[in-house]
């Protein structure tokens, strides 16, 4: 709550903690608000989306990750491990190359995120005989790095003056735009995602003993496999949509998790929800008031992500799955 409460407070229209406190009582008990016209209008339309969409980015893309990594055994693992943020950014990149409307970028995002984890999964389904855990690792690099190709292209071939920019801008992540009406479609996507794997926590614990001993307890691996992964993806693709491309949350979130309360999925999730929503509100509000110019999102969690990455690398016997 004093993140939130520090969150809406803070930027270049900063309010005063009680003047907050006050307004918030106000909207509740139906009483008239003490902030000024401009005050509530910055209050309601800018910095509530924004807040809602970073812990709602946040939530997703860490408990994506923790899903990924607990669905493969492997803690070093992130949401974007099966092309879906590549997949997503290519979507949203061909729909400002076309000058679509912000409704169908975001649409053409979801698509992009949905046909490369389709493309990956029908891969790695093709290839038998293997490991499927790593065939599908393997694959989503793989794809991932052809959709990064396919941005790159775009890119090239963008208008400089008008298109170039604004895909750059969106690469890099950003909550800046965030209204009320991204939180239609994010919110939605999001607690779809979170309920699945709710409802799954006990057959994903069973499925990181391996496969074969999930299958002699019952679980039907392939078809867990399939929700996991259908839910995860549908959690990135819409944040991703709603944020452009945050790299790092859901690899860092969920092994700092794993640190503090074990493997345990059951225990993780939860977890990984609450510290991705605060870890994303806390650098969207760093990112918003470190100085005159907004920085991207994309950069600081990159900047925290890396020396943690290489931290793991480290220490990976220690950070190995438990």
């Amino acid at each position: 709550m004093l993140l939130l409460a520090t969150a809406i407070s803070l930027g270049p229209y900063q309010l005063a903690p009680g003047d907050l406190l006050a307004f918030l009582i106000a909207k509740a008990t139906g009483a008239a608000s003490p902030l000024s016209a401009p005050a509530e209008a910055v209050v309601l339309r800018i910095r509530l989306p924004r807040v809602f969409a970073a812990t709602a980015v946040g939530a997703a893309l860490a408990s994506s990750g923790a899903a990924y990594q607990s669905l493969f055994r492997n803690p070093l693992v992130s949401p974007d491990i099966l092309g879906v943020s590549a997949g997503a950014a290519f979507g949203a990149v061909v729909g400002i190359f076309l000058s679509l409307p912000v409704l169908a970028i975001e649409v053409a995002a979801f698509v992009g995120g949905i046909a490369a984890v389709t493309i990956v999964y029908g891969i790695a389904t093709a290839i038998r005989g293997r490991d499927a855990a790593l065939i599908l690792v393997l694959a989503g690099v793989v794809i991932g790095a052809l959709f990064g190709a396919g941005v790159g292209l775009l890119k090239y071939l963008a208008d400089p003056c008008n298109q170039l920019p604004a895909i750059t801008f969106w690469l890099l992540g950003s909550l800046a735009a965030a209204n009320l009406r991204d939180l239609t479609s994010l919110l939605p996507a999001v607690a779809i995602g979170l309920m699945l794997l709710a409802l799954l926590r006990w057959r994903i614990d069973v499925m990181t003993l391996g496969d074969e001993e999930a299958a002699a307890l019952g679980v039907n691996t392939r078809l867990l496999r399939v929700v996991v992964i259908a839910a995860a993806t549908l959690m990135t693709s819409a944040a991703v949509a709603a944020s452009g491309i945050i790299g790092w949350v859901g690899l860092v979130v969920p092994h700092l998790a794993r640190l503090l309360i074990g493997a345990a999925f059951t225990r993780l999730l939860p977890v990984s929800v609450l510290f991705g929503a605060g870890y994303l509100l806390a650098v969207d509000t760093v990112a918003r008031t470190l100085g005159t110019v907004e920085l991207p999102l994309g950069v600081l969690t990159a900047v925290i992500g890396t020396p943690v990455f290489l931290w793991l690398l480290a220490f990976s016997r220690r950070a190995a799955w438990s």
